[in-house]
């Protein structure tokens, strides 16, 4: 089966992105993008991104997950410390997330070491969640394999007949991603997109800027 995709094109000439709009921060950058985005409702789920991982098999994998929280520190976000993403974690402490907001012809591609939150900062954000999402982590054994569908609901109709709070499962919690470099893309006419990225080794150090060609 083929199908050909070569007229598929777009033209992108909604902004521009110079020296003269950079910070020397990029996480100030990155505020002033996703506050822009959200609050011109362009995007659905602003605050969708893609994470990328090594398995342990070598390869590398990309998954969509939601960003929590952001702030001089880094990205939060969270899922079950066993599945295939916390395994390749776990085994290749280094990611890469990516945000799209095709509506603003923009993308923020950041590569950084990942950590797990500390416990207390977990179970806050566990408590927060509806009781749904709560009994949703409880139940589902995330990346293993499963008989059928019934599975995960008798096990959460059980959960549901139970009173009370819940407690955060030990195998759930919220990863840090802190950036080592920061790549900022808006999209600009002919593909000759707007690019800078910023770098650095460790937090003690200035950013540095560079221009990069499309």
């Amino acid at each position: 089966m083929e199908k050909d995709l070569q007229n598929y094109r777009k033209s992108y000439e909604k902004s521009e992105l110079n020296s003269g709009q950079l910070q020397a921060d990029p996480l100030i950058l990155f505020k002033e993008w996703f506050t822009e985005v959200e609050k011109a409702q362009l995007v659905e789920e602003v605050n969708a991104m893609s994470l990328s991982t090594v398995g342990e098999d070598g390869f590398p994998k990309t998954r969509i997950v939601l960003l929590k929280k952001f702030s001089e520190d880094g990205f939060i976000f969270y899922t079950n410390y066993k599945s295939e993403k916390g395994l390749a974690i776990e085994k290749h402490p280094k990611v890469c997330l990516s945000f799209f907001w095709p509506a603003a012809e923009r993308q923020v591609i950041i590569k950084g070491t990942v950590g797990k939150v500390s416990s207390e900062e977990s179970d806050a954000y566990f408590s927060s969640r509806p009781r749904g999402s709560q009994m949703g982590a409880m139940v589902s054994p995330q990346s293993n394999p499963i008989p059928d569908r019934e599975f995960l609901e008798k096990k959460l109709e059980e959960l549901q007949q139970e009173d009370g709070d819940f407690k955060r499962p030990e195998t759930w919690g919220g990863y840090l991603v802190k950036p080592q470099e920061m790549e900022f893309w808006q999209g600009r006419a002919n593909r000759l997109h707007d690019r800078f990225v910023y770098q650095r080794e460790d937090s003690n150090q200035d950013w540095k800027i560079l221009r990069l060609a499309p």
